[in-house]
């Protein structure tokens, strides 16, 4: 088996690769995270299958949850496949397919609704703006730059990300909230959702908020994150339309089998269906 030196200018060519690849920032983000400590833990030895190894096996050590080890994998194995190290690529942890969601990390309609109400009630509009425009139109935090002057008037986002371009509808009640808004902020074209500065929202800054929201929602933190709006939203159209397929296409899954891990019932719902079972005396 092979030895490979990894360095910095390697790091940097795969992530100039990732960008013509036209990965998303979020994507590019978390993959740099993932190799740099990966290659801080190197400490300058030699890239072997066996180090790699142990490389996950610490992970799994440190108890990162298996989907967070799979994606630091993804990272390397990319990496890898970049460099032609195919014999360094690691296997990933299999996972048993959950049955229900964890409830320290289930974000419910009333939570959402405790969400935006108390931002309202604290002086933070575009906040209270921003997680109904996420819950109710099911988009990506990183597909906000697609909501503009124009979107909201058309009613409907062409949204281009990982290759594919899809049309989303915004609900007129939303789209009228949304022209509302960028009028009171003299925003007459262009993205709705700006900083003071006049740039695009960052998914790190509309994270912090959403935590800091937390204390005066009443609602658990570690509930609390953007992208649990689009499992919010993704929950609630099926309940209304029983229709994984339409679902699929309206999130922009390329799979199926990436749909239904947002339709995972609570630990609760799940309990109360095997008590309705009726096989205890």
């Amino acid at each position: 088996m092979g030895k490979f030196e990894l360095t910095s200018e390697q790091i940097a060519a795969y992530v100039r690769y990732l960008k013509q690849e036209e990965r998303t920032p979020a994507t590019l983000e978390k993959y740099l995270r993932d190799v740099r400590a990966f290659a801080l833990w190197l400490d300058g030895e030699a890239v072997t299958k066996e180090v790699v190894t142990c490389w996950k096996e610490r992970l799994l050590a440190e108890h990162r949850a298996p989907s967070t080890v799979n994606a630091a994998l993804s990272a390397l194995n990319g990496l890898f496949r970049f460099l032609g190290w195919e014999g360094c690529r690691a296997r990933f942890v299999k996972v048993q397919r959950r049955l229900f969601r964890d409830p320290a990390r289930e974000l419910t309609r009333a939570d959402y609704d405790q969400l935006v109400t108390a931002a309202r009630a604290h002086g933070l509009e575009r906040l209270a703006l921003v997680m109904e425009t996420i819950c109710a139109t099911g988009i990506r935090v990183s597909e906000l730059r697609y909501i503009t002057v124009e979107t909201a008037r058309r009613g409907r986002a062409e949204i281009s990300l990982k290759g594919k371009v899809r049309t989303i509808l915004i609900p007129a009640k939303l789209a009228r909230k949304l022209l509302k808004y960028a009028k009171k902020n003299k925003t007459v074209s262009g993205e709705i959702f700006l900083t003071g500065n006049g740039r695009s929202l960052s998914r790190r800054q509309i994270w912090a908020e959403m935590k800091r929201l937390c204390k005066y929602a009443g609602v658990e933190t570690s509930k609390v994150f953007p992208h649990n709006l689009r499992h919010c939203f993704a929950v609630a159209f099926y309940r209304a339309y029983k229709d994984i397929a339409k679902l699929a296409d309206v999130l922009g899954h390329s799979s199926i089998e990436t749909t239904r891990i947002y339709l995972l019932t609570s630990g609760a719902e799940h309990q109360r269906q095997l008590d309705r079972l009726g096989l205890v005396s």
